[in-house]
């Protein structure tokens, strides 16, 4: 049996989407609005973790939030798939961006209100190492733990995704260590179900911020479907064999691959929560290959302990047989013309979550086109109003729990 061992929880339904509105013109600095170093503060006052799921984002009214900047080659194309992280009362977005040849690199940009944000005017990590080049820097996902930030992207040479990992401590200067997985065999499938192996093939890490209580971290990687790996150090991690994957898709909308958004949040009953997207085989009642957006409810501290023997020892890797709970239905999917047509047609991509200003953020996008979003509330069409080949980022909002609420 292809999926397993995974307990399906539908809590949501789907509701038409949005509009959005006139560009605004791109607002760019020389250097950060604040140092940032290993004291800074991070998250925002009155900080409430959350209950599952997080429920129902909102799309802000003035969408987009960013563009591509025609006047830097760097970002003068496409922007995609921005990760977050709130220091000192403002969120920062790093980003990946590409030029007219299609190589990637990730930009950072800043904000005081989650919605309209000053970018930098370079990019902060791009194409150095030869596993970078041609394709450059794509997809981050950041923590940061003890000060440090941990932040995993994928290379991409223009032949081989492979995933990797930077550090900094301020958000500007970053040390790059080679591919975390080399020679990890994945399996990707058609949308008519045909397997084909992938030899050193790996991307789309989010690593939980905390260790469980034998001192592993843990990743949870993959875009077919959610393979696992653990760290003593946030370093150095060893993967389990693809075969014993954490988790694969189940339901419809996902029924081809599933790929981690944003790292896991942590819930009220410490469990962790975590955003993903999926793709469909469009048999059964979505569009061929649409991307959307969903939820599930994760516990790397889970009772199936089995002894694995790896390369550096013996460890016992923490749940694999798949999440508590997931969502039947997306909470996120394309509706509009310039969502479903683009670089990658059908696409909505999310990987950037905070809490701010007592709200929950979610920075999403049209994966390989364009940053938009789709929301629960809304039902007026969206329409494209960029000549750059349909590239923006976008957010949705949705309020914070409070303490005393349960969900109905």
């Amino acid at each position: 049996m292809k999926f397993q061992n995974v307990l399906n929880t539908g809590l949501l339904s789907i509701l038409p989407t949005s509009s959005v509105s006139q560009a605004r013109p791109p607002r760019t600095a020389l250097s950060l609005p604040f140092d940032i170093g290993p004291s800074t503060p991070e998250n925002t006052a009155n900080y409430t973790p959350p209950v599952f799921p997080i429920a129902p984002f909102n799309k802000y009214a003035h969408n987009p939030i960013l563009k591509p900047n025609p006047a830097a080659n760097w970002e003068s194309a496409y922007l995609y798939n921005p990760t977050a992280i709130v220091l000192n009362e403002t969120v920062f977005l790093l980003y990946r961006a590409q030029n007219t040849s299609k190589t990637s690199s990730i930009g950072l940009a800043w904000s005081t209100d989650g919605v309209n944000f000053t970018r930098l005017n370079r990019p902060v990590v791009y194409a150095t190492e030869p596993w970078e080049h041609i394709g450059g820097t794509e997809d981050p996902r950041i923590i940061r733990v003890n000060g440090t930030f941990y932040m995993t992207y994928t290379a991409y040479d223009s032949v081989t995704a492979l995933l990797c990992l930077a550090t900094s401590t301020d958000l500007l200067n970053w040390q790059k260590y080679p591919p975390l997985f080399p020679g990890f065999q994945d399996v990707e499938y058609s949308d008519i179900d045909v397997a084909s192996p992938r030899i050193n093939h790996s991307k789309s890490g989010a690593i939980i911020s905390e260790p469980t209580a034998d001192g592993l971290y843990h990743m949870y990687f993959g875009d077919s479907f959610f393979y696992h790996a653990t760290s003593r150090d946030l370093l150095n991690w060893t993967a389990l064999p693809a075969d014993q994957y954490f988790a694969g898709p189940v339901n419809p909308w996902e029924n081809r691959l599933i790929e981690p958004g944003p790292p896991p949040v942590k819930t009220r009953d410490g469990k962790w929560l975590l955003i993903y997207n999926g793709m469909t085989t469009g048999r059964v009642g979505y569009p061929q290959n649409q991307y959307s957006v969903g939820q599930m409810l994760i516990d790397p501290s889970g009772s199936f302990r089995p002894t694995i023997n790896v390369s550096d020892g013996m460890y016992q890797p923490a749940l694999r047989d798949g999440p508590v709970a997931r969502l039947e239905r997306p909470i996120l999917v394309p509706e509009a013309g310039n969502e479903k047509k683009g670089q990658v047609d059908q696409v909505v991509f999310a990987e950037g979550l905070v809490q701010f200003k007592g709200k929950w953020f979610l920075y999403f996008g049209k994966w390989n086109s364009s940053f938009l979003e789709r929301t629960l509330n809304d039902n007026i069409p969206l329409t494209s109003t960029t000549g750059q080949g349909d590239s923006e980022l976008g957010v949705a909002i949705a309020d914070v729990q409070l303490e005393t609420q349960d969900l109905a």
